[in-house]
């Protein structure tokens, strides 16, 4: 039995979820509430601290506490912990939450980006254990589009720490849809639950269901116009994660997130549309696209294995393997010139 026991947070827009995990375990409590961001960041930073606090003072069997990860929208500056114009957390550019918390809590803390967390999960516990990869690209369809790189077990950040962004690669230059980071067309505009409800109501008009889940399920009822709008986002993924496939030639790209239960109506289009455009898909394209193991110099794209709480599950391990963590922090690049 463990010894030491983490706690995870995963801030998102709508929920705080705080959890105690044991590696090896399930989580031995979790905590939600409303993330209220309409009463602005230091109520958001109190309320996360209160249960945080809640979580140290239980008792877990004797076991220690061995540090506290914190998963938050991006764009995230590390080392330092300082969010840089985040879309889904309007009025939080240049906010430092790990000083913020730290300065609360009294206790030191992990920070990371919620999709570079989810990746790692799903590295440790998900597609990455099920097929012995350590290398692969998470990719997270929610409110908004994340991912995160894990590189030979690492987590990659880039020369800042926003590295992996991919929700923001542009997939329709002119005409493209206004993105909450200030740009146009990215890809978060037409593949995450929100773009799916705009998709929707411009293609159905009133007809729109108000909810992704609701088009997908009119979607599989037979209703064409919702068809087509899943069409979009595989279209759209086609083109985002042809950059990224021809970019880092990985041997897995893995893609989650509420917009997957409609898989099955995206993800025809989203393959025939990477062997038009993507020459080193066309090249590692395996001829089984759910296969029990991986075959060697192939490129797959598959479900993710874990689910809605894979980003907190990351929290939790972010300080238990503090090697994934800071082994490519964006200082080390520098380390030798």
């Amino acid at each position: 039995m463990s010894k030491t026991y983490s706690i995870g947070v995963d801030l998102g827009g709508t929920n705080l979820r705080i959890a105690a995990y044991a590696e090896g375990t399930e989580f031995l409590e979790t905590i939600l509430v409303p993330t209220r961001l309409a009463e602005g960041r230091e109520r958001v930073v109190r309320d996360m601290c209160e249960a945080i606090e809640a979580l140290i003072s239980a008792d877990f069997g004797g076991r220690a506490l061995a540090g506290i990860g914190i998963g938050t929208p991006g764009p995230l500056e590390l080392p330092d912990g300082i969010l840089r114009n985040p879309p889904n957390l309007p009025g939080w550019d240049g906010f430092n939450l790990r000083m913020a918390v730290e300065t609360t809590l009294g206790r030191s803390v992990h920070i990371e980006s919620d999709a570079n967390l989810a990746a790692l999960a799903e590295q440790v516990y998900g597609a990455g254990k099920t097929h012995r990869v350590d290398t692969l690209c998470a990719v997270t369809l929610g409110t908004g589009v994340g991912s995160g790189i894990i590189l030979n077990g690492q987590i990659w950040h880039g020369s800042t720490g926003m590295g992996g962004e991919a929700g923001h690669i542009v997939v329709k230059d002119e005409g493209g849809a206004p993105c909450g980071c200030g740009g146009f067309g990215c890809l978060e505009q037409y593949a995450s639950a929100t773009a799916v409800v705009r998709l929707a109501s411009e293609i159905m008009g009133d007809a729109a269901p108000e909810t992704s889940h609701g088009v997908a399920l009119a979607a599989q009822a037979g209703d064409r116009d919702a068809a087509v709008v899943f069409e979009a986002v595989g279209h759209a993924l086609a083109i985002g994660l042809t950059g990224l496939i021809n970019t880092l030639n990985l041997p897995l790209f893995v893609i989650g997130g509420g917009v997957c239960e409609a898989w099955e109506l995206f993800s025809p289009t989203m393959f025939r549309e990477l062997r038009a455009r993507s020459y080193v898909y066309r090249l590692t394209a395996p001829e089984n696209l759910q296969p029990k193991r991986l075959e060697r110099h192939k490129t797959y794209i598959l479900g993710a294995q874990l689910g809605p709480t894979a980003g907190l599950l990351g929290a939790c391990l972010l300080p238990l393997r503090q090697n994934l963590n800071s082994a490519l922090l964006p200082e080390d690049l520098f380390a030798h010139q």
